[in-house]
């Protein structure tokens, strides 16, 4: 197997004074390219503390991505602790001075002294080209494990990443063959719930499942050898119709999924908002095929009330969801009407009919959270409509107190009366 780790450097990174984005970019990069990693740590601008976690990635290890610390200042210790950990000197190397000389020139700069450290490579080092700054990478051995020491700057990062490191690693591992992964996005039930379930299928050989949570979803995540995948989808089959009630897209998150539902049906949709406040409309547009077939967009005010509903919350968005879907003349409306009490509803008008239903929070959630919920409820019942299943389903942070369903002649029958 093939060990792939990373070592992200700096106090600024340790401290949390900046969001190690490269880190979380370059381990989905490498997991989908086959190449997952099994360590990611980092480490301060303590050069003690650099050569040491270089020496021990070294013995357990096989490819390294340093990233981090090859700046001109004081501080960009990578070179130094790089050189240190092999015992072997740093040197000049003239390449990338001139290539430095050349950058400054060209911004009629005269370069500083202090960027001539960053031509300054551990000997025997081989330099890694950055056309986008001044700080060049390059690729060693330590002990039997091959670095590569990259620039900190997330844009020189990636690039050299991309069209450096990556296909180097691929060259040289012709034959490896990675683990990829099927997930199965849920929403409305609990890790614990979907364990109970879970635990009992029994995973071939190099399968394993994880759990991903983070509000309001939680993804289900079979792990399996990337050339088995006839083998993987009868697993993921399995899984699926064991936990089917509350998956609410496969190998997609839910608003792309919901994106590609309406482009196939063809379905135009308006929005109508009142506890949601613009966040459901927001969700709808951010994905390209959704948005293409969004009309408008409505946010009222909480305070506003909506027709003769007789203080009946689902009644409300049942009148808000019409009344949307006939002025904007629209294939479908969704209206999510206010928050009272920890009590909301949803309604869907439709051409069958409209469907609605009204929830009430088990749990405490902030503004937002509680945004993304009942947001996330209008989409599975979007999603439930344009799939043909059933429309209402029990979620276990929610409590289901109503739920209606209008067909379409009773609802042209009352405007006739």
């Amino acid at each position: 197997m093939l060990k792939i780790a990373m070592l992200s450097t700096g106090e600024e990174v340790l401290h949390g004074d900046i969001v190690d984005t490269n880190a979380s970019w370059l381990s989905e990069l490498f997991f989908d390219a086959g190449f997952g990693l099994v360590k990611r740590s980092t480490v301060g601008d303590q050069m003690s503390a650099l050569v040491e976690e270089l020496l021990m990635l070294s013995f357990n290890s096989n490819v390294v991505i340093v990233n981090g610390g090859l700046g001109p200042t004081s501080d960009d210790l990578s070179s130094a602790a790089a050189a240190q950990a092999a015992e072997v000197p740093l040197e000049l190397n003239e390449t990338w001075l001139k290539n430095l000389e050349a950058f400054f020139a060209g911004r009629s700069m005269v370069m500083p002294e202090s960027n001539k450290k960053q031509a300054m490579l551990p000997q025997g080092a081989d330099m890694l080209d950055n056309p986008l700054g001044t700080a060049c990478g390059f690729k060693m051995r330590i002990n039997d494990c091959v670095f590569y020491f990259t620039p900190g700057v997330p844009s020189e990062f990636k690039h050299m990443v991309e069209s450096l490191i990556l296909p180097d690693i691929q060259a040289h591992n012709p034959d490896h063959q990675g683990q990829e992964c099927s997930r199965l996005y849920t929403f409305g039930t609990s890790e614990s719930a979907l364990s109970d379930k879970l635990d009992k299928v029994q995973l071939p050989t190099g399968y394993m499942l994880g759990y991903r949570s983070y509000l309001p979803f939680i993804q289900v995540k079979l792990f399996g050898p990337a050339d088995d995948l006839e083998q993987r989808v009868k697993v993921l089959n399995v899984i699926f119709k064991l936990i089917e009630t509350h998956v609410v897209s496969v190998d997609e998150p839910l608003i792309e999924h919901l994106g590609h539902l309406l482009a196939e049906k063809q379905r135009s949709v308006a929005v109508a908002e009142q506890s949601t406040k613009g966040w459901l409309s927001n969700w709808l547009h951010s994905d390209a095929k959704a948005s293409a077939l969004c009309a408008h967009g409505w946010i009222l005010g909480n305070h506003i009330d909506v027709g003769e509903t007789d203080n009946d919350p689902l009644a409300a968005a049942f009148a808000l969801a019409g009344a949307t879907r006939d002025k904007c003349a629209t294939d479908i409306a969704i209206a999510t009407g206010k928050v009272q009490d920890g009590v909301f509803s949803v309604a869907l008008a439709t051409p069958e009919g409209e469907w609605g239903q009204t929830l009430a929070f088990k749990r405490r959630y902030n503004d937002l959270e509680q945004k993304e919920v009942i947001s996330t409820v209008a989409g599975d019942m979007l999603r439930r409509y344009l799939s043909a299943k059933s429309m209402f389903v029990d979620y276990s942070s929610l409590k289901r107190e109503k739920d209606m369903f209008v067909p379409r002649q009773m609802l042209d029958n009352n405007l006739n009366l």
